[in-house]
């Protein structure tokens, strides 16, 4: 009887839940010239909500139920076999490069002093865990248009002390995987897709994550399905998934999940170490690991994300088309994104550099658009290796050619939004004041 009266409570709580926010979401609509468009945020629904209090309710502070679920579902989605989530794409990034030093791979693991190839232009978690982990960054420049790496700088840069590629699919736009697939083969490399701004972008009809011997996703608000806080860690292989679960989980070498012991049936049986035969198996680590889990109320959010972020790519792709078709008439003055040969990608944002044919300045382009309501955003870092935490500390890294085209993103690129909140009038908005702006400045 109690649990009967406790499931019609919760029945109770979840309609009213739903009834709120549709109150509260009735009031929303796009006003031109007055709403903000943000580059990037997220899209949330009534059955969102009901999942968080949902898990709420079960009191359970930790990864569980709907952890498990979204560790299941989420590799589905592209033909993946292993899924870890994790608190953000940034810690995924780091447990993704912290697996490859693990001891467990024998001959195969990175060790301090190794290079890994990576691009300048990004965003600093990409980079942050090759030099957290005692590796030398090689940076090579990018190509304008598809802003991924340089596929012939790339091989330049590789040398005896080259054993991995960590780089992102920038701004959803896969980089071209046939050439570097055949490079980390040639080469007998890892690679690392940080698929953060990527997830549900294809090359030759393949999902990326699904080409490297790890992916990287993340589920920030601004990304193509949010959690909040959270991220993903994915791989085919079995024994980088036990490596990267145990940096996630303090180190252990236990797998079973919070709340559940002994599904080995060896946790009192095993010899470890130098431990005395029988250590406890759930205290026995081999790793130097975090505790980088997600609660399970970020992880309902994400189960009931997941379910719309077909819809969500489309709608992503179909504002990116508007914008570029819309835009199109100002080559002139800018150079349009392009999508990366054989690929069909999910995108982030909408990429925009200014022609040096030009004298316009990019601090006038996007100053005038925030006026007008109209987020904008940098090519993240720029260069770099020009940044504070660069220049004030004494990184080893290299540095192959002049990245010239990394230094044009520093000086005159940004991008807006294309996320699946932002209505057809809005784009149609973002067109016309763009073409305001070039008719005003180009006279």
């Amino acid at each position: 009887m109690e649990e009967l009266d406790e499931k019609k409570s919760r029945e109770s709580i979840l309609n009213e839940v739903k009834k709120y926010f549709t109150l509260k979401e009735s009031s929303k609509k796009f006003i031109e010239g007055t709403t903000y468009i943000p580059a990037s945020g997220k899209v949330v629904d009534e059955e969102d909500l009901c999942n968080l209090i949902d898990a709420s309710l079960d009191m359970w502070l930790t990864s569980g139920r709907y952890g498990e679920e979204f560790e299941k579902e989420f590799p589905k989605f592209f033909g993946a076999k292993y899924c870890s989530l994790v608190n953000s794409g940034s810690s995924a990034n780091l447990i993704a490069m912290t697996a490859l030093t693990s001891h467990k791979l024998g001959e195969k693991r990175l060790k301090q002093g190794d290079e890994v190839i990576t691009v300048a232009a990004g965003f600093p978690t990409t980079v942050a865990p090759i030099i957290q982990n005692g590796l030398i960054p090689v940076f090579v420049d990018i190509d304008l248009g598809t802003y991924n790496i340089n596929i012939d700088e790339l091989e330049k840069a590789i040398t005896k002390k080259t054993r991995a590629i960590m780089i992102a699919h920038t701004l959803g736009n896969p980089f071209n995987l046939d050439k570097i697939m055949e490079i980390v083969k040639k080469y007998n490399l890892w690679l690392i897709e940080d698929s953060c701004d990527a997830l549900g972008s294809t090359y030759n009809g393949k999902h990326i994550g699904t080409f490297g011997h790890i992916a990287t996703f993340s589920f920030y608000p601004a990304h193509h399905i949010t959690m909040g806080e959270g991220g993903a860690v994915v791989t085919n292989d079995p024994k980088l998934h036990s490596i990267i679960c145990s940096i996630r989980d303090w180190g252990r070498d236990c797998c079973c999940p919070p709340g559940r012991d002994n599904i080995c049936n060896k946790r009192f049986s095993q010899k470890h170490g130098d431990l005395p035969f029988g250590y406890d198996h759930k205290y026995v680590y081999s790793h130097l690991g975090y505790n980088l889990k997600v609660t399970d109320m970020q992880a309902a959010v994400g189960v009931s994300q997941l379910k719309k972020l077909p819809m969500f790519i489309e709608k992503r792709k179909e504002n990116f088309r508007k914008l570029y078709e819309g835009l199109k008439v100002l080559e002139d003055y800018i150079i349009l994104p392009s999508a990366t040969a054989n690929s069909d990608p999910s995108w982030f944002g909408f990429i925009i550099t200014l022609k040096d044919s030009n004298s316009i300045s990019r601090n006038d382009l996007v100053k005038y658009l925030e006026k007008n309501h109209i987020g904008t955003r940098l090519l993240f870092t720029g260069n770099i290796i020009k940044q504070p935490f660069f220049t004030e500390n004494n990184f080893k890294y290299r540095v192959i050619g002049d990245l010239k085209n990394t230094n044009k993103v520093m000086e005159d690129t940004f991008w807006i939004g294309v996320w699946p909140g932002i209505s057809d009038a809005a784009i149609e908005y973002i067109i016309e004041k763009f073409k305001s702006f070039f008719k005003n400045e180009v006279q």
